[in-house]
């Protein structure tokens, strides 16, 4: 049987199988600005040197033309894989569609992403990631990320260990549509990219 040669069947169960029962329920804070904050509380010294050290002096330099959330890079972090696995979010997010990160089957990997806030605090930043099996949808993923404040260091979050499929049925491409968002439903930054299992990492 050769790569990519899954019937409609197969991937309708694969999909059944993915089904996800339990979703994230997060109930997001009510929003306040980042002076707000620092002006709650001002008279406890010890909470207030706790939020310079969690939300930075407040004083931010950013461009007010850059947006406020901006994703940076996206990596398979895969300790067995011979070279990095970086996708570079800041350029042409359409030439991922002419290339493919390939992953070795049964492989354990983590997905990192990296991002800025620039201006002003983010509630409920979410990464959601739908994968796609011959135009199938097979798996959604959903990863709480969190709130973050404005820095000029970049943020890194990393999902939780994942394993890449095994066997003859695993093995072929995935199309996948990644997407950060919040709370307020904005997104922040969508992008399409493709992942080719295979039985080895030069096969």
């Amino acid at each position: 049987m050769a790569d990519d040669d899954v019937t409609t069947e197969q991937l309708a169960a694969i999909a059944a199988e993915n089904e996800e029962v339990d979703t994230v329920v997060y109930k997001a804070p009510a929003k306040k600005t980042l002076q707000e904050l620092q002006d709650l509380d001002k008279d406890d010294e010890s909470l207030r040197k706790y939020k310079a050290a969690l939300l930075g002096s407040g004083q931010t330099e950013a461009d007010p033309c850059v947006p406020n959330v901006q994703v940076t890079k996206m990596c398979l972090v895969c300790e067995s894989a011979p070279n990095p696995l970086v996708l570079d979010l800041t350029g042409d997010l359409e030439a991922f569609n002419k290339q493919a990160f390939i992953l070795k089957e049964g492989v354990e990997y983590k997905i990192k992403i990296g991002f800025k806030v620039n201006r002003e605090i983010v509630s409920g930043l979410k990464y959601v990631q739908q994968t796609y099996r011959k135009g199938v949808r097979i798996d959604k993923s959903e990863y709480m990320v969190g709130s973050y404040g404005p820095r000029p260091a970049e943020y890194e979050f990393l999902t939780a260990m994942e394993e890449a499929p095994t066997g003859m049925l695993a093995r072929g491409n995935y199309s996948i549509k990644s997407k950060f968002t919040d709370d307020d439903k904005h997104d922040h930054l969508s992008w399409e990219w493709n992942l080719n299992i295979k039985k080895d990492w030069k096969d």
